[in-house]
């Protein structure tokens, strides 16, 4: 079974976005900003756009995932230190 979201990048192309997909309906990609996830935030649907209060809980759990995972490299880094 596939995690609801995972993180991405695409830094040979771009080195200030990041990506979160989601995976489950309604799945996108979320594009948002290395430094702050609402920065170039931008939405890729790959299935139908729900509605407006859905996309903003969806948005929600993706900043939280987005948060979580970068306070967990911040915190490997660190270890690896």
């Amino acid at each position: 079974m596939l995690p609801k979201f995972l993180f991405a990048d695409n830094s040979q192309f771009s080195t200030e976005l990041v990506y979160v997909v989601h995976t489950e309906k309604p799945r996108c990609i979320i594009q948002c900003g290395i430094e702050d996830f609402d920065d170039d935030n931008q939405i890729f649907w790959i299935d139908e756009e729900p509605s407006p209060e859905d996309i903003e809980e969806l948005l929600d759990m993706a900043r939280d995932f987005y948060e979580a995972t970068l306070d967990n490299e911040d915190e490997l880094e660190e270890y690896d230190d």
